[in-house]
């Protein structure tokens, strides 16, 4: 294969880290402040998006999960990246084997991001053999049970209490660079066996086994994945907010991730990140508008609530109107923005209720 070839099979990834690097470029040359934050906490977002899209997109599984693997992640880089002066500060109760421990920035990422794995490796296998509504109830299920362990264990997580004196080390660009290496990776994935196999057995399940596709063995290496990537990100985002609870990472950061997935197409990594970047932008303009309403105090008590019904309101109309979401199946490349796949050997797309078979 030559240079021209290989980069025509990358020209998805490749189209779509250009569009964050400019992304990144711009917000760095407008200088503005809370611009810059905005775009930083998008980045971390579309990780997190990229991550539920490696399982959810392949398998056709939804998982509730995802986010509670990030709170994993979270907890467990800043107790291996603060000072040990930090921890006795933040955290009266530590464990006292933990004080000490002190470790530079990607080193504490990567612990997070291992044992948000480790713990999706051991408690997932099992699950991985349901499918339909048993799976999202057990899904759901598990983010319960690992919110309530993270609320409860004060000896490593403060409790329900704010953690803080987490040093600062998530830049824009740190941002970036973990953001484009997640692109290819999951890209990468969807193109490897693993990911073929998978989707088959998305879109017929028994099909798939009479050829010798394991089933539950396929989920469970994405699940795994998945739960990685989760881990980088939440380790990306405490160490940007710098001070958190075990409340950021339930039901309202579950509800913002699965929104930028479902709107901008969950078959697809190109809709994982066109849909991050569409509802972080919606977001910002309506927190603005309701922000301008109540310095208007148009309403004596209040306007309060609207980003988030909106948000919902969009949602159910994508669920209705377009299940597939915006992209669909279809990815983003390069030159031309819409290009039809070949009619042979497309796995990519789901036997029922997604529209497919091409490449944007």
């Amino acid at each position: 294969m030559n240079l021209a070839d290989r980069l025509k099979s990358f020209s998805t990834p490749l189209t779509l880290a250009t569009g964050v690097l400019l992304v990144a470029v711009l917000t760095e040359l407008l200088g503005i402040s809370l611009l810059v934050r905005i775009v930083t906490v998008m980045f971390v977002s579309m990780i997190l998006v990229l991550g539920l899209q490696l399982f959810m997109g392949n398998s056709g599984i939804l998982s509730f999960a995802h986010i509670g693997f990030m709170g994993i992640g979270a907890y467990t880089s800043v107790l291996f990246s603060m000072t040990p002066t930090a921890k006795e500060l933040s955290n009266a109760n530590l464990y006292p084997f933990l004080i000490p421990i002190h470790l530079p920035f990607l080193p504490s990422v990567l612990m997070g991001a291992l044992l948000a794995t480790f713990v999706a490796a051991v408690i997932s296998y099992p699950l991985m053999r349901l499918s339909d509504a048993a799976a999202v109830i057990t899904t759901f299920a598990l983010l319960v049970i690992i919110h309530v362990v993270l609320v409860h264990w004060d000896r490593v997580t403060n409790g329900p209490r704010t953690l803080f004196g987490v040093d600062y080390y998530t830049t824009l660009w740190t941002s970036v660079v973990f953001c484009v290496i997640t692109i290819f990776a999951v890209y990468l994935f969807k193109e490897s066996r693993v990911g073929l196999r998978l989707r088959a057995t998305r879109d017929d399940a028994y099909a798939a086994a009479s050829i010798g596709i394991n089933m539950v063995m396929m989920r469970w290496i994405a699940f795994i994945a998945s739960a990685f990537i989760a881990g980088v990100g939440g380790a990306l985002w405490a160490h940007f907010i710098t001070s958190f609870s075990p409340y950021s990472f339930y039901l309202t950061e579950t509800f913002v991730v699965l929104a930028m997935l479902v709107i901008g197409g969950p078959y697809s990594v190109s809709g994982a990140v066109v849909g991050a970047l569409i509802v972080t932008a919606a977001r910002e303009i309506l927190r603005a508008i309701e922000n301008y309403v109540n310095i208007l105090q148009v309403f004596p008590q209040g306007f309060f609530g609207f980003t988030e019904v909106i948000l919902a309101i969009v949602l159910i109309l994508i669920l209705v109107f377009r299940p597939s979401g915006i992209l669909g199946s279809r990815e983003i490349s390069w030159p031309r923005f819409v290009r039809k796949q070949k009619a042979t050997g497309d796995l990519d797309q789901p036997s029922a209720g997604v529209q497919g078979g091409s490449h944007v």
